[in-house]
């Protein structure tokens, strides 16, 4: 794996340390990271709208522990997932061995990434990242540069507002105990007007939005045109 240069280093060390201690959790489907499988065939199915997976190159920055860069390494692609949490990285790797999924995972800031790779990929994803770290424009541009001219990114966020509050924080992480406990921040949370001027900044074009229903309670899980709460933007890179 490769080592981040300190110069971008774009990260919380406090969310790393948190995303670390809960590592071998990663791909318990009914542990503290059950939300991310129930969602990610939602995330799966809005990138497959927009650009065909099989032979793509593809990079997911902030992968984690690795679900949505296996399933779209098994949906055909070629795919290359980038983080700074170190121990999650060691167990999306373990992982890869145990399902013979092949993914190419470093140990890389995306800022970084991006300069000795520009231009490489025909997709960039980054997926429920941007509200933990301290310049997403940064990312975003990151994201711009290392997609080929053309290509599409694909974010994914949550916005802020009481909503999203009530139900990502108080609901989710207070009383369902859905996600772990201090996982986000309110303050971080990004709307899709700052997304998108950000992202017009980078040089993206947006083509598509759409929300991610999740709802435990009443068992419903998937795409809607709402954007209140976690929310999915489909953007392309000028020719």
């Amino acid at each position: 794996m490769t080592e981040s240069t300190a110069h971008n280093f774009n990260a919380d060390p406090s969310e790393l340390d948190n995303f670390n201690r809960l590592s071998s959790t990663w791909w318990d489907t009914e542990g503290e990271f059950a939300a991310l499988h129930k969602i990610n065939p939602f995330r799966l199915d809005f990138i497959k709208r927009h650009q065909a997976i099989e032979k793509q190159s593809i990079l997911d920055i902030g992968c984690g522990g690795g679900i949505l860069s296996e399933a779209l390494a098994q949906a055909g692609a070629d795919v290359t997932g980038i983080d700074l949490a170190k121990e999650v990285l060691t167990v999306a790797k373990l992982h890869g061995l145990d399902s013979g999924i092949k993914v190419n995972y470093q140990l890389i800031a995306a800022e970084d990434y991006a300069e000795q790779h520009p231009a490489e990929h025909d997709i960039v994803t980054c997926m429920e990242m941007l509200e933990h770290v301290p310049n997403p424009a940064a990312i975003i541009q990151a994201a711009a540069e290392a997609v080929k001219p053309g290509g599409w990114v694909f974010f994914s966020t949550l916005n802020r507002n009481y909503k999203a509050y009530l139900l990502a924080i108080v609901a989710a992480e207070q009383l369902l105990n859905l996600v772990p406990k201090g996982t986000h921040t309110y303050d971080k949370f990004i709307t899709p007007a700052e997304m998108d001027a950000m992202a017009r900044h980078a040089g993206l074009y947006l083509r598509d939005s759409a929300g991610i229903e999740f709802n435990p309670l009443l068992n419903r899980y998937g795409l809607n045109d709402q954007v209140d709460v976690n929310y999915l933007l489909a953007y392309q890179k000028a020719i």
